[in-house]
């Protein structure tokens, strides 16, 4: 548990870290931090003192506490020679990411740059742990999954701090849309798309589609989903829609795949599964074989990513590919170039910089079958 010196200190902080205080600017006075925390003006005192101490306040006599500019500091005490690349994602050791991490970093490496990597479980209260570690240290350049990116990110003001101290960042996989970065993703539309088209194509007309949905991915490969129905003149049947949140990823598709199977007459069964990945798909396996259901015999499975998952089950999955080695190489060349522009002074992005998007491409296995009419 913190002490209530280092939470008001911490606070201070990140209201540095977020922008909110800008250099040179006053900061709250002691009165108004006293009634903030609701803690004496002892406290506050200790807890500003220390930030003065570590550079991160000054106080001019008379006038009030300051924030400092630490921006010439950070250029003066920054390491040299030392050329540094922080990589922030969801996960780091399991499904895809390792793959993403590893084509990036085997880049980084022959380019001569150290590479630090952050884990946020997907979580936004460490997205901000590590932003905060990043903005306080020397980094060339942020390679960024995003948390949640579905949802209002609280976050926000880090990026645009980020821009403030010039320090270049993509992102991968996602992408925030309110700050228009430039990213690295696959088109997840039409991903969804392609999967649902696929099943449609076989015969299949009641086809269940399961999606994370605070995650950007997840909403783009339901609006695919959509789209595939319409385009055929399906009527899309709002029980066959089951959306779930990270949390929730181990425990509701399963639940509601089970309702779906108990509650369906013969006549009215579904015969296709579009999973959101591959990973889903393989925890449906479970509920299938739970139920006595042969696949695709009696239904067809579709997953997303061609992640190793679709490879070593019994049921080897139809899936989209995701380029995983190759998108987080093309990260890294991006973020090298932007960083290249930045020491050339330059001061807009040129126009040979840019976002790309990699087509999604349909990977047939034995987990999908024609329904003969």
């Amino acid at each position: 548990m913190q002490t209530k010196y280092n939470i008001v200190k911490q606070a201070i902080k990140s209201k540095i870290l977020d922008g909110t205080f800008q250099p040179h600017q006053k900061i709250s006075s002691e009165s108004e931090l006293m009634k903030q925390f609701d803690v004496s003006r002892h406290t506050v005192r200790l807890a500003i003192g220390d930030l003065v101490n570590q550079g991160w306040l000054y106080r001019e006599q008379g006038a009030g506490t300051f924030c400092a500019d630490r921006s010439k500091d950070e250029i003066a005490n920054g390491p040299l020679n030392q050329k540094n690349i922080a990589i922030i994602t969801t996960y780091i050791s399991d499904y895809i990411f390792p793959s993403i991490i590893r084509g990036a970093e085997s880049y980084l490496s022959e380019q001569g740059y150290q590479v630090s990597l952050f884990s946020t479980n997907n979580d936004h209260e460490n997205e901000k742990r590590f932003l905060e570690k990043i903005l306080t240290q020397h980094f060339d350049g942020v390679i960024i999954e995003p948390t949640k990116s579905a949802l209002t990110n609280p976050n926000i003001n880090y990026y645009l701090n980020l821009e403030r101290q010039d320090i270049p960042y993509i992102m991968i996989n996602a992408y925030y849309d309110e700050l228009e970065p430039l990213s690295i993703t696959i088109d997840d539309e039409k991903g969804g798309y392609t999967q649902t088209e696929h099943l449609i194509k076989l015969g299949h007309k009641n086809i269940v589609g399961f999606f994370k949905v605070d995650d950007i991915q997840g909403t783009k490969r339901m609006k695919g989903y959509f789209k595939a129905h319409r385009a055929n003149g399906l009527p899309i049947n709002p029980n066959n829609i089951v959306t779930y949140n990270s949390l929730e990823k181990g425990t509701k598709p399963v639940a509601e795949l089970s309702n779906i199977l108990t509650r369906s007459a013969a006549v009215d069964a579904p015969t296709g599964l579009v999973c959101y990945n591959d990973e889903l798909a393989i925890k449906l396996l479970d509920v299938l074989r739970e139920q006595q259901l042969q696949v695709p015999e009696d239904i067809s499975v579709v997953g997303f990513d061609d992640s190793f998952l679709a490879k070593v089950s019994e049921v080897k999955l139809t899936t989209i590919e995701h380029p995983q080695s190759e998108m987080g190489k093309t990260a890294a060349k991006v973020i090298l170039d932007l960083i290249k522009e930045k020491n050339t002074n330059k001061k807009k992005a040129s126009e040979s910089i840019s976002s790309v998007v990699y087509e999604p491409k349909l990977i047939i296995r034995n987990s999908t079958r024609e329904i003969k009419s």
